[in-house]
């Protein structure tokens, strides 16, 4: 039984876990109490809970378009709010697991293991690009703790929230729902793990739960220009599930 503060508690994914959850303590402040780029609210709920884990899951993300219109808003929650999380977690000698993402990815190849060289996709609108460079910008302050784990996650809400889904982009796409449950049992993990589903087009992962849902292509999203493949390789999740769950 682990006592766990998470970061990001308005959202869908924190909702999930603490639904998913059957054994540890979970505490999930809304932004309002802590907002991580407050590094002072941050040290001050890890000094009350005193959590032996954790989970960064907060960060500014959609719309992507966002990341070209309001840079700083990508620089202060995804870096400086991350590097707040890790300086404050080694201070107090907590593990720390991000949620990171599959956009730090090239998105060119496809199938990326945790070693493969990471570089986000540079697009003619690079609103999708900041964000995935956001995201790495963490990734590099949460490499300095040892004790820390990195989930590039590739993860959308259920249901798919959007009314038309891509045929020509590629990905490992999870629900939040059955990606929650996923994460719990990588609590002990450290180092680096893709988490996702099975490699496919959006349209083909949406429309098993929505078989109405409307095809478009990448050509057509004209205000975010998204990594034709960012699918990965998911063997290293699926060996850990199995000896777990032995």
């Amino acid at each position: 039984m682990k006592t766990i503060l998470m970061s990001g508690g308005n959202g869908n994914l924190v909702s999930h876990i603490v639904k998913a959850n059957k054994e540890n303590t979970i505490h999930y402040p809304p932004r309002s109490s802590m907002d991580v780029s407050d590094y002072k609210e941050v040290k001050e709920w890890i000094d009350l809970v005193k959590p032996d884990v954790f989970i960064h899951s907060a960060a500014f993300t959609r719309p992507m378009s966002k990341h070209q219109t309001h840079p700083t808003e990508s620089i202060r929650s995804n870096i400086v709010g991350t590097s707040n999380v890790a300086m404050a977690c080694l201070e107090s000698g907590v593990k720390l697991v991000y949620i990171s993402t599959d956009y730090v990815y090239p998105g060119t190849d496809g199938n990326y293991k945790e070693t493969d060289a990471l570089s986000p996709f540079e697009g003619d609108n690079d609103g999708v690009t900041k964000y995935g460079w956001s995201k790495l910008g963490g990734e590099c302050a949460v490499r300095i703790c040892d004790n820390s784990l990195i989930i590039r996650a590739c993860i959308c809400n259920f249901p798919f929230p959007h009314p038309r889904a891509a045929i020509d982009i590629r990905k490992s796409l999870m629900f939040d729902k059955d990606a929650a449950p996923i994460i719990l049992q990588l609590l002990d993990e450290t180092g680096v793990i893709n988490v996702g589903g099975e490699a496919r087009s959006v349209y083909d992962f949406v429309s098993e739960t929505n078989p109405s849902i409307d095809k478009i292509s990448s050509k057509e999203i004209l205000d975010v220009n998204i990594a034709p493949d960012t699918s990965m390789d998911i063997t290293k999740m699926k060996k850990i599930l199995r000896r777990n769950n032995k």
